[in-house]
């Protein structure tokens, strides 16, 4: 996958990379939201400090991974 990247013109990263980076960003917010409904619903502090506590676990946990990869 990184090979074929590579051979990408830049232009061509770049619009691989927004649309990457939208996907993710549309994922987090729906998945977000879908817990401010479900999750805590009466409590909209703790919906939002637990969102925020879960991102930054799984992002440590990908970084933790992708060090093992490298």
């Amino acid at each position: 996958m990184l090979h074929r990247m590579k051979k990408l013109k830049a232009f061509e990263q770049a619009i691989f990379a927004l649309l990457i980076g939208f996907s993710v960003v549309s994922f987090w917010r729906g998945a977000s939201g879908l817990m401010d409904l479900y999750l805590f619903p009466n409590n909209y502090n703790l919906s939002l400090w637990f969102s925020v506590i879960f991102g930054l676990t799984i992002l440590a946990v990908t970084h933790y991974w992708t060090k093992e990869l490298a």
